[in-house]
C-alpha cells in the first residue's frame, strides 16, 4: 500500500487514491457528531457568501461554522463539538464552512474518494480503506487555517497509517502533548469564547464513533457527506 502524508491545500491538490482530509481541530470531529445526532443532508462549502445565499432558499438549513476559530455572523453555531454534541439534528440539512477542512475537499481534484478524517473515527477510517484494498492512500493534513502544520492533525495521519500497516502506536502519550503545542488555546481562559477547554477533550476521544464520512456531490453539484457504517 503506498500511503503519503501530505499537508495543507498543496497537499490537497496532489492527492490521490482514496483520499482522507484531516482536521483534527475541529471541522471533520464537528462533522461527525453532526451526523451521528441525526442530520439528514450534511453540505460543507468553502465559501461563506455560498453558505449565506444557500440559506436564503432554503431557510430551515443550519449555517455551522467558522473564520479564524469564532463563529460566523448570522451563523446558528461555530466549529464546536461541545455547543453541537447534545443537539438533535434528525431531519435537518446543515451547511459547513471552516478555514481548513471544508477547503481541503474543494481542493482534492484528483482523489478517486474522500473521506473526512479525525481521532475520533480514525479505526474506522482504517477499516474502511482496507476494505476497499486500494494500495493508493493519500492522508492530507490540512494544519491551522490552512496555512500552517498542526500536531494533532499530523498525529491523526500517523495513527491513520499506523493502523494500515499494522504497527500500533502509543497515540495517547501525543495527546497529552498536544495540551502543550496546538491544543493549549484550548486551555487558556482568555479563548475560552472561540476554543473551550470541552472542545480539546471531544476532538481527542480516540475511535468514538464506528463510521466513516464520505464526500460526494449531489444532484445540484455541491459536495455533501455521507456516513457509512463500517
Amino acid at each position: 500500500m503506498n500511503i503519503k502524508i501530505l499537508h495543507m491545500i498543496e497537499g490537497a491538490k496532489e492527492a490521490t487514491g482514496i483520499v482522507v482530509i484531516i482536521d483534527v481541530f475541529r471541522a471533520f470531529t464537528v462533522e461527525a457528531y453532526l451526523m451521528n445526532n441525526g442530520a439528514e443532508k450534511l453540505i460543507p462549502v468553502g465559501d461563506v457568501e455560498l453558505a449565506y445565499r444557500y440559506q436564503e432558499k432554503n431557510p430551515d438549513c443550519i449555517l455551522l461554522g467558522e473564520r479564524h476559530g469564532k463563529k460566523l455572523p448570522g451563523f446558528d453555531y461555530g466549529n464546536s463539538p461541545s455547543q453541537i454534541e447534545n443537539v438533535d439534528f434528525s431531519k435537518k440539512t446543515v451547511l459547513h464552512t471552516t478555514s481548513a477542512g471544508t477547503q481541503g475537499i474543494i481542493h482534492a481534484t484528483k482523489a478517486k474518494e474522500i473521506l473526512t478524517g479525525s481521532l475520533v473515527n480514525a479505526k474506522a477510517i482504517a477499516q474502511y480503506i482496507k476494505e476497499k484494498k486500494e494500495n493508493d492512500v493519500s492522508l492530507v493534513c490540512m494544519g491551522l487555517e490552512a496555512k500552517s502544520q498542526t500536531e494533532e492533525d499530523n498525529l491523526c495521519a500517523y495513527y491513520i497509517k499506523s493502523l494500515l500497516e499494522g504497527n500500533p502506536m502509543d497515540y495517547q502519550k501525543e495527546i497529552e502533548k498536544l495540551k502543550e503545542t496546538s491544543g493549549s488555546k484550548f486551555f487558556d481562559p482568555t479563548q475560552q469564547d472561540a476554543f473551550p477547554e470541552k472542545d480539546f477533550y471531544l476532538s481527542t476521544e480516540v475511535d468514538k464513533f464506528p463510521f466513516v464520512l464520505k464526500v460526494e456531490k449531489d444532484s445540484d453539484g455541491m459536495f455533501s457527506i455521507k456516513k457509512i457504517n463500517v
